[in-house]
């Protein structure tokens, strides 16, 4: 019996530290870009997500992902095992997606205002180019 429950635990526990995805290695190689150049903004605290992964349910609810806070919430003593990995990869996706967004909406607004510039003729096609390239230096993972 205690065998059987043991086997259980392990494979809950196996099955559920999935929920931890986190970044993808070339995501993380750019987390590290956004971070060095001070463009992350850090929505969420990956410190905090796994300090309240500690908690019941506190590191997945925290990185946005109910279902599996309400699942560590209910194996709560177990889930101290992969909730605070679980809060610290949701926190740093979550500021990854929130950089991306941030930066690919100003690199959008400044091409917009770039294009705007070619069309009404204040600028020509070489200074557009020279222009553009700044644009997607300045804003990209480069």
């Amino acid at each position: 019996m205690f065998v059987k429950r043991i086997i259980a635990g392990a494979a809950l526990i196996a099955l559920c530290s999935g929920c931890a995805s986190g970044l993808s290695a070339p995501q993380k190689a750019e987390y590290a870009r956004y971070e060095a150049k001070g463009q992350l903004i850090e929505e969420k605290s990956p410190g905090a997500g796994a300090a309240l992964g500690l908690l019941p349910g506190g590191g997945s609810f925290y990185g946005r992902e109910y279902g599996y806070g309400v699942l560590n919430l209910l194996l709560w003593p177990l889930s101290i095992l992969w909730d605070p990995v679980s809060g610290y990869d949701a926190a740093k996706s979550i500021n990854y997606q929130a950089t991306r967004a941030n930066l690919e909406s100003k690199s959008e607004k400044e091409l917009s205002a770039l294009d705007d510039q070619l069309k009404n003729g204040q600028i020509d096609l070489a200074a557009y180019t020279l222009e553009k390239r700044k644009i997607d230096k300045k804003y990209g993972t480069d």
